[in-house]
């Protein structure tokens, strides 16, 4: 089995900046790559960015320039560093590691007022 838990999330007013947390744990030994996404009220879930077991990042092109991904191996942690927040990136942040499946974790709320 695979637990994986974000946080990190929160209010924030435009211009801002948060950093959200991915930890997995459990049968963790072969991960393939890691995924941030976000589903905003009556939209579509959507890819943001993803880190693969190489270490080779892909970006949505609405966070390119202000979202980062990266990854601590010895925490079994991923994160996504977000700047220059706006209020369209409002929405629920989820966490998808990809084993021989995707596992997902909860989610983490992200507000950003204008």
């Amino acid at each position: 089995q695979v637990q994986v838990v974000e946080s990190g999330g929160g209010l924030v007013q435009a211009g801002g900046s948060l950093r959200l947390s991915c930890v997995a744990s459990g049968n963790i030994f072969n991960i393939n790559a890691v995924g941030w996404y976000r589903q905003a009220p009556g939209k579509q879930r959507e890819l943001i960015a993803s880190i693969t077991r190489g270490g080779i990042t892909n970006y949505a092109d609405f966070v390119k320039g202000r979202f980062t991904i990266s990854r601590d191996n010895a925490k079994n942690t991923v994160y996504l560093q977000m700047t220059s927040l706006k209020p369209e990136d409002t929405a629920v942040y989820y966490c998808a590691v990809t084993i021989f499946r995707d596992y997902w974790g909860q989610g983490t709320q992200v507000t950003v007022s204008s």
